[in-house]
């Protein structure tokens, strides 16, 4: 029988991996737009199981990172009839490699996206 701290850890690597996933799925969405959507509903479906984990603010990192990027997207291609919009966009996708990069090497580490 697996004692409760072995069956703890392999429920907690296997939400790594999934939170890795994710990352993977939103770095992938550059290419394959639809994968950003992919990624943030395993993120709603994963929400529980990651409650009161180190991983949890993982979670609201990528769903915030979906979130936000969405609303620039539309505010880029709204004003994309007075040129700003390009900036917006461009700086959009920065800001979202960002969030990938920070997010996958924090992940990677080990480490909580920020202090609860």
């Amino acid at each position: 029988m697996m004692d409760i701290d072995q069956e703890h850890e392999k429920k907690l690597r296997k939400a790594k991996d999934t939170s890795q996933l994710v990352y993977i799925l939103q770095a992938v969405s550059f290419v394959i737009g639809f994968t950003f959507i992919a990624a943030v509903v395993i993120n709603y479906i994963k929400r529980d199981e990651l409650e009161n984990t180190w991983l949890e603010s993982h979670n609201r990192w990528q769903m915030r990172t979906f979130w936000f990027s969405l609303l620039w997207s539309v505010i880029g291609f709204i004003t994309l009839i007075v040129f700003i919009g390009w900036f917006i966009l461009v700086a959009n996708a920065i800001w979202v490699i960002y969030r990938i990069v920070r997010g996958w090497i924090n992940l990677s580490e080990d480490k909580e996206m920020y202090q609860n």
